[in-house]
């Protein structure tokens, strides 16, 4: 039997913590092809391979390949004549397509599928001769190989304050795309300031921001409100890791940071933090979430409760060139 005497009672200051990991997060259907792409081409072809631009934006990923022999290049001019070349995820124009013929490089192009759908839409947009809004950000490699497809028929809009500046050569012609990478009710805002311009608005066929894009933005909705802070996994040239930062703040994170990974947190950003989130862009490895799951274990942090948003099961088949020169090979083996 034990007396009471009156004191508050002894709180354990770590009872009341919580994390919360998001799923989905990290590698989207996409990546993974891209990633796989390089790593299958310097098995089979042998050191070096090029890889025009970041195959994704994680600068873990870019160096890791480039410890197995991947040469990362800004332009198909650094690419000796004759090399194998991989084109990366974001997607490439004609223009740059035509360069590698003239230079005869082997090419193994890892566009994700849902950026090739949006070129593909560019160019029916483009025959029927139709003003092209394309909603995105200026410089991303994306944007640049959408815009490629059809340059005289599309222009950027970044934001709605874009929208008054807009010239079309007649407004009952004119349809919008988007980068596929961007928060979904960021675009869907500036669409609404498009089409009240112009009513007769034509939306692309299907819904151009990514699956994966999507429902990592859905799953930090849903682990966000309550956070003290949330913390983004992720580059900072990487478009879907900066949105999910804006989404969780937007959804009611009190504070969230992106960082490539745990060495980047900053012990202040804990004080007083009880619920911590934790979700990760679409081209980043588990590991580096991990690293961050064990910083805030070792800080008292109890282990993270999963958030469960939406299921994935998407997987695109590697490039066409690609599967044929493994082919080959196999059969040469045999």
């Amino acid at each position: 039997m034990t007396s009471d005497l009156g004191l508050p009672p002894v709180l354990d200051p770590q009872a009341a913590r919580e994390v919360l990991l998001a799923a989905p997060r990290g590698y989207c259907a996409g990546v993974d092809r891209a990633v796989i792409t390089v790593e299958k081409a310097l098995d089979l072809y042998g050191a070096p391979v090029y890889v025009r631009k970041q195959i994704v934006h994680n600068k873990h990923v870019v160096a890791n390949l480039e410890s197995r022999g991947a040469i990362f290049v800004e332009e198909l001019d650094e690419v000796p004549e004759g090399a194998t070349v991989v084109f990366s995820a974001h997607g490439v124009s004609p223009a740059v397509h035509a360069q590698a013929a003239e230079r005869e490089l082997k090419t193994i192009d890892a566009t994700c599928p849902l950026v090739t759908k949006v070129h593909h839409e560019a160019k029916r947009f483009a025959s029927d001769d139709y003003d092209i809004l394309l909603i995105g950000h200026e410089g991303h490699e994306e944007v640049e190989g959408t815009a490629g497809e059809a340059p005289e028929h599309i222009q950027l809009v970044q934001s709605p304050d874009d929208v008054a500046n807009i010239v079309v050569r007649d407004p009952a012609k004119v349809a919008w795309l988007s980068q596929t990478t961007l928060s979904v009710d960021e675009t869907l805002t500036t669409v609404a300031a498009i089409r009240k311009r112009f009513p007769l608005l034509l939306d692309p066929p299907s819904d151009d921001i990514c699956y994966a894009t999507q429902n990592r933005q859905l799953a930090v909705k849903e682990i966000s409100p309550e956070a003290d802070l949330v913390i983004v996994v992720g580059s900072r040239n990487s478009s879907n890791s900066v949105r999910l930062v804006e989404v969780a703040l937007e959804a009611g994170a009190k504070a969230s940071y992106l960082v490539d990974d745990h060495t980047e947190i900053e012990e202040s950003w804990l004080e007083g933090v009880n619920n911590v989130s934790v979700t990760s862009g679409a081209s980043v490895p588990d590991d580096l979430v991990d690293g961050v799951l064990n910083f805030l274990a070792e800080r008292g942090y109890p282990g993270a409760r999963a958030v469960h948003s939406a299921e994935e099961s998407l997987i695109f088949a590697l490039p066409p060139e690609l599967r044929r020169d493994i082919r080959a090979a196999q059969n040469k083996q045999a």
